[in-house]
C-alpha cells in the first residue's frame, strides 16, 4: 500500500549543508539567474496563480537570506521579510496549513522546500532574543543559525518529537477488532483523528504513546511497534507514527485535548466515512495513512 503522506517528501533536496558558511559561494549561487527565492512575510507566504510563487533571486526584496538547498541543477532559497507585508493584505498571505492546498497534485514535489523555508522563518519568528542572555541576534550560516551579538552563544533550529498513534483492540484482521479515534474540541462533531502528543524529557518515543493515550482516554497500552514519520513545521513538529495494542477499552476523558474517544471496526468506519458522519483527517497526513493501514485500504472523505 503506498501511503499518501510520503508523497510530501518523496523528493528531498540537497540541503548543501557544507557550503552555509562559505560567504563568497553564497553570493555567487545568490546571483546565479537560475536561482529561485520563495518570499516570506514573518511567517506567510502568498500564493499567486493558484500556485507558490518563487521569483528569480534579482527580483527577491530584501530580508534575511535562507539557503535551502539544490534541486535539479537550480538553487532554492527563502527571503524572510517583515510580517507587516501579511497584516496588510490578510486574505492574500497564508500559513502553512492555508498553503497545503497548493501542494497538491503535481505541486505535491516542492512539499520539502516549502516545509523548509516555513520550518526555519517560525523558527526566526519566536526566536527573538538570546536564551542565555537576553541580547540581539544575528542570522549567519545562510539563516540556519542565530549568534548572540553579547556573550556569542549560538542558536540552532529546533524540531520537537511529537508522538501520533493508531490504536487498536480486538484479535488482530478480525471482524471485532476496533481502533481508536478521538475528537478535539475545536472540531464539529463527527470529525476524527488519531491520538497524538510531544514526548516529554527523559522518555522513550513508545512510552511517550502509551502515556499520551492513557492521559487523554484512560485506554491502558501495552505493545507499541514504529510505522513511519513526517516533518510536520506547525510549528516545528517531527511526527512520529506508532502502532499500538490495548490492554483495556473502558475511556475515560480526563483531559481537555479530547471532548470526544470511540472505537470503531472497521465496518463501523467504512459506514460511517461513506455516509459522511466520519470524516477523517486529510490524505497527505501520517494520521490518514495510520488509519488507511490499519483498515486495509483507502476511505471515502477528509478534512
Amino acid at each position: 500500500m503506498d501511503f499518501a503522506h510520503l508523497a510530501l517528501t518523496r523528493d528531498p533536496h540537497d540541503r548543501l549543508g557544507l557550503h552555509r558558511a562559505d560567504d563568497a559561494w553564497i553570493d555567487a549561487r545568490w546571483a546565479d539567474p537560475t536561482g529561485r527565492v520563495l518570499v516570506i512575510s514573518g511567517t506567510r507566504v502568498r500564493p499567486r496563480d493558484g500556485g507558490i510563487e518563487w521569483l528569480p533571486t534579482a527580483e527577491a526584496p530584501d530580508g534575511v537570506r535562507v539557503l535551502l538547498g539544490d534541486r535539479d541543477g537550480t538553487t532554492w532559497w527563502a527571503v524572510i521579510v517583515d510580517a507587516g507585508l501579511a497584516r496588510a493584505e490578510p486574505d492574500q498571505w497564508f500559513p502553512l496549513r492555508g498553503l497545503l492546498p497548493y501542494l497538491s497534485g503535481d505541486a505535491i514535489g516542492a512539499a520539502p522546500l516549502v516545509f523548509h523555508a516555513l520550518g526555519l522563518a517560525e523558527w526566526h519568528w519566536v526566536t527573538r532574543h538570546c536564551a542565555r542572555c537576553g541580547g540581539t541576534l544575528t542570522p549567519r550560516a545562510a539563516g540556519h543559525e542565530l549568534v548572540c551579538e553579547q556573550c556569542g552563544k549560538p542558536q540552532f533550529p529546533r524540531t520537537d518529537p511529537a508522538v501520533i498513534m493508531l490504536i487498536a483492540a480486538g484479535d488482530p484482521g478480525s471482524d471485532e477488532e476496533r481502533c481508536l479515534l478521538g475528537r478535539g474540541p475545536q472540531w464539529p462533531d463527527g470529525r476524527f483523528s488519531t491520538l497524538a502528543g510531544f514526548c516529554e524529557p527523559g522518555e522513550t518515543l513508545e512510552d511517550a504513546v502509551r502515556r499520551e493515550v492513557l492521559e487523554e482516554t484512560g485506554v491502558v497500552v501495552s505493545e507499541v511497534s514504529y510505522f513511519g514519520n513526517q516533518p510536520w513545521p506547525l510549528p516545528s513538529s517531527l511526527m512520529l507514527g506508532f502502532l499500538g495494542r490495548a490492554v483495556t477499552e473502558e475511556i475515560r476523558l480526563e483531559d481537555d485535548d479530547v471532548v470526544e474517544a470511540r472505537w470503531f471496526t472497521r465496518a463501523d468506519m467504512r459506514e460511517q466515512a461513506e455516509a459522511g458522519t466520519l470524516v477523517l483527517p486529510g490524505g497527505v497526513s501520517i494520521s490518514r495513512s495510520l488509519v488507511e493501514h490499519w483498515y486495509g485500504g483507502p476511505l471515502p472523505g477528509s478534512w
